[in-house]
């Protein structure tokens, strides 16, 4: 299930690390698109209380739900500990948005076995391949 059209189809429950309160901001647009498309999106960012009309999170550790896709958008440096949270939760998938590529949170992800995409934007792979969810949000 790596390839990203096959995650975005077969998962819904969506965190976004990094998630912006500034709409001009890809961590903030990406997101209301996919909540949009009927994704549940569940915003993560330590200096919000909401987003996208969501409750913040101050960590994926705080989400008290099952997660199904950790979205990043921070800096690549940023993102091993975030793929070790991940793992720790239990996410089914590690994304990194267009831009942002670790080996090392690749590692990690493969080796808690998460499916794993980076340097991919979420958005214009759910556009291109029109995935919406049933749900509506």
């Amino acid at each position: 299930m790596d390839s990203p059209q096959q995650i975005l189809r077969e998962l819904d429950v969506i965190a976004v690390v990094g998630a912006s309160r500034d709409p001009s901001k890809a961590a903030h647009s990406i997101p209301k698109q996919l909540q949009g498309a009927g994704f549940r999106v569940v915003p993560v960012n330590p200096q919000a209380d909401e987003i996208l009309g969501q409750r913040v999170y101050r960590t994926l550790e705080s989400i008290p739900f099952p997660i199904d896709i950790v979205l990043v958008f921070r800096p690549s440096a940023d993102v091993p500990p975030v793929a070790k949270s991940a793992v720790a939760i239990g996410a089914k998938a590690l994304w990194l948005q267009q831009g942002i590529a670790s080996p090392e949170a690749r590692e990690i992800a493969r080796q808690g076995g998460l499916h794993y995409v980076e340097n991919e934007c979420a958005g214009v792979v759910r556009s291109l391949h029109q995935i919406r969810k049933h749900r509506t949000v």
